[in-house]
């Protein structure tokens, strides 16, 4: 009797289609899952600097990059804008993707601080966005589509 020795080319090829069918999905959501972490990381940066923004204004200074984030207006993620005034307490703190996947590069998150209301000791803080909701992080909304 023959005995068999390693695999049949449709062996081979079966294997091999099954591989590039998984790859043909997996692709494309990877992209997807790179583009919310790129996301999510810028909002994890600015939303580090809502705590010096908030002591700054407590300290009726106006905020800048300057006395918020030590100076450094550029990360690897973004690019980092920071806006405010003392009197209002109204400012926003402003993060353009950068190094990011298309869909998401210059794209922006905006933390923008109301001023505070009667008898409160901080302002409101809400978030926005430029990307679309299927990279927007949840708390922060896309501009759609």
């Amino acid at each position: 009797m023959n005995k068999q020795q390693g695999f049949t080319l449709i062996e081979l090829l079966i294997v091999v289609a099954i591989i590039g069918i998984l790859a043909t999905v997996a692709l494309p959501q990877y992209s997807k899952y790179q583009a919310r972490s790129k996301v999510t990381a810028g909002l994890a940066e600015i939303s580090a600097m809502k705590v010096p923004f908030e002591d700054t204004i407590n300290q009726g200074t106006a905020p800048d990059i300057t006395n918020v984030n030590g100076g450094t207006a550029a990360t690897s993620n973004c690019t980092l804008t920071v806006t405010g005034t003392a009197a209002t307490g109204a400012g926003t703190i402003t993060c353009t993707l950068v190094n990011a996947p298309g869909p998401v590069l210059g794209k922006t998150i905006t933390l923008t601080r109301s001023g505070a209301a009667t008898g409160a000791t901080s302002g409101v803080w809400t978030c926005a966005s430029t990307v679309n909701n299927e990279y927007a992080p949840r708390g922060c909304p896309g501009s759609g589509a």
